[in-house]
C-alpha cells in the first residue's frame, strides 16, 4: 500500500524513527492507526453510555446521586479503563 503523508507528517514520522522509539516508518504508522482505533472504540462506548443515560432520563428512570457517588463512579471507570 502506498500513500502520501505530506511534508509535515513525513517529518514527524522521521523524527519518531530517529528518536529510537520506532525501527521504521511502518511501525510509526501502525502505532498511530492502533491508537486511532482504540480512541474510536472508546468514543463509541461513550456514545452508547450517553444514549443509555438519555433514554433513562426520557423514561423517567433518574436518581439524584451525590457528588461523591459521581466521583466514585468516575474513579471506578478510570481504574477499569
Amino acid at each position: 500500500m502506498n500513500f502520501s503523508l505530506g511534508k509535515t507528517w513525513e517529518s514527524y514520522v522521521s523524527e519518531q524513527v530517529e528518536s529510537g522509539m520506532f525501527n521504521n516508518a511502518s511501525e510509526v504508522v501502525r502505532d498511530a492507526l492502533r491508537r486511532q482505533q482504540e480512541q474510536l472504540l472508546k468514543l463509541e462506548v461513550l456514545r452508547r453510555e450517553v444514549a443509555t443515560g438519555v433514554d433513562s432520563v426520557k423514561a423517567g428512570r433518574t436518581g439524584k446521586p451525590s457528588v461523591e457517588d459521581i466521583m466514585e463512579r468516575a474513579k471506578a471507570r478510570n481504574r477499569g479503563a
